[in-house]
């Protein structure tokens, strides 16, 4: 039993005038109707068995083992939703193939079809993709894509003026929060340290909904940070000591290259860390409250001393 039967072979249909082109599904007789467009579709592959060996990357390959730490080259990673895998196209990264619920092949999901090729695309009601992958999909998508070759530091780093280090933040929610903030509230690029989570993790590229396609970022090679300030770069550590600067100060954003490097959950930085910095600074808090989650604390950072002219004011 091969298990992935195929249903229909999209290929490139143009419009005539006056006429509708009505395709009919084999399996279901369901029709898809496309008027006065040309859409060009892709391979769709209906599921009827689980275990078919071009699903493990969906339902049975971790994390880890998408990653590939022994051959990085073949690495990928799962972006999750339309919007997020649009955003994966926009910055490049190649597709491998899709899964997807049947009734977004010709809702959210069929701008998507139009620019992946010819690649296999696997599809199956709701409740069989939910059975799958173990989860439900969100927007009714996924694309398994190939990862990228990371940049350096110093490549990063070129022309940049404002960016985060992000030292063994682990929950690949709190890096996908933290990313999408630093996209949105004017910070240049992110630098995580080894034992960060991975950003293309599908948890955290979809907390991030796909910015992490739209502000660079790479890993570090340790978490020393002479490489950094080697480039020009003055680090403000955020901690919550008392010997400190406010966020508000305005030596910060007045730094013409600045460095926010911001602590793993709990623990938050290290004394050594904190003491190789040239800043540390924390948040004014009220009402008692002695902290916030890092990805709320990044927020605030960010706002002060990216690129905000309205918060510098």
């Amino acid at each position: 039993m091969i298990g992935l039967k195929n249903i229909l072979f999209y290929g490139t249909i143009k419009h005539k005038e006056g006429q509708n082109f009505h395709l009919l599904n084999q399996k279901t007789r369901q029709g898809f109707s496309f008027d006065k467009m040309e859409i060009n579709m892709s391979h769709l592959i209906e599921i009827t068995d689980f275990l078919a060996p071009q699903l493990d990357v969906y339902a049975r390959l971790t994390e880890v083992q998408l990653y590939n730490h022994e051959f990085p080259e073949k690495g990928m990673f799962i972006a999750e939703s339309p919007k997020v895998i649009e955003r994966a196209l926009d910055a490049g990264y190649e597709p491998v193939s899709c899964l997807m619920e049947k009734k977004h092949i010709e809702g959210e999901g069929r701008p998507i079809l139009d620019r992946i090729g010819d690649i296999p695309v696997f599809c199956a009601e709701f409740d069989v993709l939910t059975q799958l992958t173990g989860f439900a999909l969100t927007r009714g998508m996924l694309c398994a894509m190939k990862r990228k070759k990371l940049k350096t530091v110093t490549q990063i780093c070129q022309n940049k003026s404002r960016v985060v280090i992000l030292d063994r933040v682990m929950n690949p929610t709190n890096v996908g929060a933290i990313i999408r903030s630093a996209a949105a509230l004017g910070m240049d690029a992110v630098l995580l340290t080894p034992g960060c989570s991975d950003p293309l993790y599908r948890r955290a590229v979809r907390v991030s909904m796909g910015t992490v396609f739209q502000i660079e970022w790479t890993f570090m090679e340790s978490g020393d940070l002479e490489e950094i300030k080697s480039l020009g770069f003055k680090t403000a550590a955020m901690a919550l000591k008392d010997d400190t600067l406010s966020i508000r100060e305005p030596r910060l954003t007045e730094e013409p290259r600045l460095a926010v490097i911001m602590g793993t959950e709990g623990d938050g930085l290290s004394d050594e860390t904190i003491a190789a910095c040239d800043y540390t600074v924390k948040i004014p808090m009220y009402h008692g409250v002695d902290s916030l989650n890092v990805a709320a604390a990044s927020a605030v950072a960010f706002y002060q001393l990216g690129h905000n002219t309205e918060a510098q004011k």
